[in-house]
């Protein structure tokens, strides 16, 4: 499995005694120019690792602002096509692991084999497909026709540990632990339930763990990133880009925020 601009991530990082960001936005938000800028912006001001969202009309395990912000893409037209088309115009600026984030509907209706490709060759780095199960994945990758794009597997709490195992054994780039049962954005965070379970899932599993689901402020960060690799931050970053939608400064708003969250990522 080819990984190596998200294996180079967090080996740096790791020597850099740093946490991976990894940041969540629904591709297209508000605007296909206008997310551009916000992600041209957060890149600059110390991103590590960029989930794009590929907008779909019934996001099931997402909370409302995300929701929200996967319908206003829809309303501008975003397609994977699009997607794939910002993917590119990221990579002549940045080197960032860019992971595209979708539920398998949009990837079955452009095509498992022609979405593996074209992901390729825009230069994405993995996906992470959200309703998609390890006993039903091979549906997808049975038609990938190589092995250069990471599938990162989602492992929520309540996971068992043989089960864990199994997940950890087909997954690549890195592991995205659920930090609480729920749907992403809802409150209430339980730091110490985290610790646990990364550091359970840590013991079986050599590939690194980003945490998500919850996380929004820096002091969240500080809590969590001695025991993972990784934090994911998805719809703090939506709520902003909700609270700002007319305001010309929006990049520049989610760059500050940006810069907060990574600050707290360096132990």
């Amino acid at each position: 499995m080819k990984t190596k601009r998200i294996d180079k991530t967090f080996e740096e990082l790791k020597q850099k005694k740093e946490k991976a960001l990894v940041g969540f936005l629904s591709a297209g938000d508000p605007d296909l120019n206008t997310s551009l800028k916000i992600i041209e912006s957060m890149c600059a001001a110390g991103l590590d690792i960029i989930e794009l969202g590929i907008p779909f009309s019934d996001p099931t395990a997402d909370g409302p602002v995300i929701q929200r912000s996967s319908a206003r893409a829809l309303k501008k037209g975003i397609t994977i096509k699009t997607v794939l088309e910002m993917t590119r115009k990221i990579r002549t600026y940045s080197d960032i692991p860019i992971i595209l984030f979708s539920y398998y509907n949009p990837i079955h209706s452009y095509g498992a084999k022609a979405f593996y490709n074209d992901s390729v060759s825009s230069g994405a780095d993995g996906v992470l497909v959200v309703d998609l199960p390890p006993e039903e994945s091979d549906e997808m990758t049975s038609k990938w026709p190589g092995n250069e794009l990471a599938l990162i597997r989602l492992i929520a709490p309540t996971t068992p540990i043989e089960r864990m195992k199994k997940i950890a054994q087909e997954s690549s780039g890195f592991l995205y632990l659920v930090s609480k049962t729920g749907v992403t954005g809802s409150a209430g965070l339980d730091t110490q339930e985290v610790t646990v379970n990364s550091r359970l899932l840590g013991s079986i599993t050599n590939l690194p763990i980003c945490v998500g689901f919850g996380i929004s402020e820096p002091e969240d960060v500080r809590k969590i990133a001695p025991d993972v690799d990784g934090i994911v931050v998805g719809s703090a970053f939506e709520r902003i880009i909700e609270e700002n939608l007319n305001n010309p400064n929006l990049d520049q708003i989610l760059g500050e925020k940006v810069s907060k969250l990574k600050a707290a990522t360096k132990l």
